[in-house]
């Protein structure tokens, strides 16, 4: 009998938390490549293999996690393990998936925010920074026909999707902290066009934090407030640590970003590499909790209410105004990371990545790869 996606797990379904604990800390080990190879390897878990769930009922699970806010595959992975197992095997889950690539990225971010790194090292990371902004191009092109859909087939909606987009162009570029305003307004202005009542018009009206507290707030800001997928982070967290914390050099926050690409488990690992640069692990557990923590409790809390939510046309006009808006962020902090980069060649490298990733549309983790060789190479010569 097919289980509703409103419904908490059977007790006879239930799986064993060690058996959850052991699945899901594999796809946490091996999940390169962001979200399209987590998707994967979940549902080949959990509908190939074990069969613990329908096909309907993941693409059901997929489809109610694209309405949070947040890392989306990390929120399916708590999502399917909830369905599993209920709340303990959300919190299980959760851990198990997050926790390996957690660990490689704070050895990696020790490394490479060293005070004296050794040259390779530097090499390599500037290497694949450089590729960082063609990354950034690459994850918004694909979130878009998706979103382009979603707007209809009218001219005027597609026409306010421009405009939500080139919002999100102008935010992500020159505003990345107070990018959730924006992401916020076109999702309600669409809100307001979808659901005003005929012939009525649409009337709009119109400090930082230190130490801790300003770690704890920029990686909330990533965990509970970012539409549109784990790279919408970027221009969430550029200006707060390079400008108005210098937690990190741009340099620096290039680094970061490759690593979260480069390393198992979801993109949104990014926030540790700026949480240890702004204390050490102590602040970077702290951002990972910080922006993870949302995403558990938005499955735990509204898992029994997403089929109501998938429903409510108030939730689709959101999304569809909040959509095209961070598609535009992704693309526009293309410009401010590229503004980061230093030497000639890096710019040599961004060209390469970005004819690899969007002329021939070949893989990130290969891209980054590529250019971090050849940043090894340059570095050492």
């Amino acid at each position: 009998m097919k289980r509703s996606p409103e419904s908490s797990p059977r007790p006879s379904e239930r799986v064993p938390l060690a058996t959850i604990a052991r699945q899901w800390g594999r796809i946490g080990c091996i999940g390169f490549g962001g979200p399209p190879t987590h998707i994967a390897l979940l549902r080949r878990l959990v509908v190939g293999d074990r069969a613990w769930l329908t096909s309907s009922e993941f693409e059901d699970g997929i489809a109610a996690v694209n309405l949070l806010p947040g890392p989306a595959s990390t929120q399916l992975a708590i999502y399917a393990a909830w369905l599993l197992r209920g709340i303990p095997g959300a919190l299980v889950g959760a851990l198990c998936f997050i926790v390996p690539g957690l660990v490689l990225i704070l050895v990696l971010s020790a490394v490479v925010l060293a005070a004296h790194p050794p040259a390779a090292v530097t090499g390599l990371a500037a290497g694949a920074g450089a590729a960082v902004p063609a990354v950034a191009l690459y994850a918004a092109a694909g979130l878009v026909p998706a979103s382009w859909e979603r707007a209809g087939a009218g001219r005027a909606g597609r026409y306010r999707w421009g405009l939500y987009a080139g919002a999100g162009v102008a935010a992500g570029a020159t505003i990345g902290p107070w990018l959730v305003l924006v992401l916020l307004g076109c999702g309600l202005v669409e809100v307001a066009f979808r659901t005003r009542p005929p012939g009525h018009p649409i009337v709009l009206a119109a400090g930082p934090v230190a130490g801790l507290g300003g770690v704890a707030w920029v990686a909330f800001k990533v965990g509970a407030l970012s539409y549109g997928g784990g790279f919408v982070i970027i221009p969430l967290m550029q200006h707060d640590a390079v400008h108005r914390y210098h937690w990190m050099t741009g340099a620096q926050f290039l680094a970061a970003v490759a690593l979260g690409q480069i390393t198992p488990g979801p993109v949104v690992q990014t926030v540790a590499v700026v949480g240890y640069a702004a204390g050490g692990v102590g602040s970077a557990l702290l951002a990972s909790l910080c922006a993870f923590a949302p995403s558990f409790l938005f499955v735990v809390a509204g898992g029994p209410r997403f089929g109501r939510l998938r429903a409510d046309p108030r939730v689709q006009a959101f999304l569809t105004g909040a959509g095209p808006a961070a598609i535009g962020a992704i693309a526009g902090s293309a410009g401010p990371l590229a503004r980061a980069l230093g030497p000639g060649w890096q710019f040599a490298v961004l060209a390469g990545a970005a004819v690899w990733l969007l002329v021939l549309r070949r893989g990130i983790v290969s891209g980054l790869a590529g250019a971090a060789v050849v940043g090894l190479i340059v570095t050492l010569s």
